[in-house]
This record gives structure tokens, sequence and C-alpha cells, in this order.
């Protein structure tokens, strides 16, 4: 009984039930492998959400952008001595109701694209409420100073709003649409003689160029009709 218990053959390690060094190795790069794997897609499911998050952004703060300036146009306002609407081909001002309630007077309001920290940015610049032709006079030439060359004061009442590559106004007059600047458009405020009879046109289209990125890109076109002529042409 002894001598059969001395000379029992010993158990090898797989008998025991351990894993040899290759299979270790193999379960090791299986999980690898599989880790690799998840992160590429977990990474890419992070970039979709973000990318997603971008775009509802962009589109958020490019429709709040396209209803000021429906609003704006919608107030327009033409008063004796005054301007209604101007485009040199840099900016546009225009002059408009007050919104606010009781009614404050009239406003003095100039969109343009300007540089702003090294992007060239779409901006609007509001005046405060003017009662006088002298006030308006001000206005007007403060928001043409503005759009070129501002000062600290300046800028204190602009708002940035979203990157912007480029931009163009046409008006529509005569059933057709044409250039501000052109022959058949309207006078530019810097040549016109204020107090001349210069009347709104039948609509505006503005034209934006969005840059590239990783949100909103390429161009867009809104169309504003004149509410008082039922112009206006999509």
């Amino acid at each position: 009984m002894a001598a059969s218990f001395l000379h029992r053959p010993a158990r090898r390690w797989r008998d025991w039930g351990g894993f040899t060094l290759v299979e270790l190795l193999v379960a090791l790069s299986v999980m690898a492998l599989l880790a690799v794997v998840s992160w590429r897609g977990l990474d890419g499911m992070v970039r979709s959400q973000e990318q997603t998050r971008q775009r509802g952004d962009a589109l958020l703060v490019l429709q709040a952008a396209l209803a000021q300036w429906g609003m704006d146009l919608d107030a327009l306002q033409t008063l004796p001595s005054t301007i209604p609407l101007d485009w040199d081909g840099q900016v546009l001002r225009l002059t408009r109701r007050s919104s606010a309630v009781p009614d404050e007077g009239t406003l003095v309001v100039a969109w343009t694209r300007r540089n702003v920290q090294g992007t060239d940015q779409w901006l609007r610049w509001q005046s405060p409420p003017v009662r006088t032709r002298g006030q308006w006079q001000q206005a007007w030439q403060q928001a043409s100073m503005w759009a070129r060359n501002p000062g600290d004061a300046e800028k204190q009442r602009e708002v940035v709003l979203l990157p912007l590559a480029g931009w163009q106004i046409f008006y529509y007059r005569g059933d057709a649409w044409s250039n501000p600047l052109s022959s058949s458009g309207t006078p530019s405020a810097e040549t016109a003689q204020i107090g001349a009879n210069i009347s709104l046109p039948d609509g505006v289209r503005l034209q934006l160029e969005l840059p590239p990125g990783p949100a909103l890109a390429g161009p867009i076109t809104r169309d504003w009709a004149n509410p008082l002529k039922g112009g206006g042409k999509n």
C-alpha cells in the first residue's frame, strides 16, 4: 500500500485546471483587441454627439440672428429728413421703431461683417433711442464709423452674432432684384441728400456665405417682403 503511494505519478499543471503561457497570451490579445474596438466605438459616438451639439448650437444662433434681422426690417420707420434704409456695400443702416413699452423713441441699427480677433464675424449695432433730427444724424454717422473703425464706445453697443465669410444685399424694385449700389437701386446715404424722398424697396434679399466648419457652412438666402407694399419674391 505504501509502495503504490510512493510511486504514484505526479499530476501535471494542466490536470490542476491551469493555463499555459500561450493560452494566457492569446486571451490577453483578444481582450486588448476588444478594448480597442470598444474604445473606437465610444470615441465615434462621442464625436458624433459633439458634432450634433455644435450643429444644433450654430443653428439656434443663426435662427436668432435671422429673426432679429426680420424684426429690424419689419420695424422700419420713414421719418422726415431721415434715411430709412441704406446699404453702401459694407454696412446696412436702418431707422426703425423701438419695441420698448412705452415707446422710447426711434433707433438707428446697423449690420456689418468685420474681423473680430482674427475671425470675420457678422455683427449688429444699435443706438440709444433718438428723438430729434440732430440725435438721429449723430447716431447715423456713428453707425458708419462703427462698421469701419469702431472705438470703445461703439463696441459697447455691438453684438457679435456668428462667423461669416461674406454677404450681399439686393433690393426688389420694378419686379426685379437689383444691387442697391447700381443705378436702379437706392442712392447711398453718403451721396443722397438728407430729406429727399427715399422710398423703401418692395423687398430685401440677404445672402450670407457661412465659412467651412464642423457645424453649418455654405450659402444662405433670406428674403424679406415689405408688408406695406406687398412686394418681395422668393
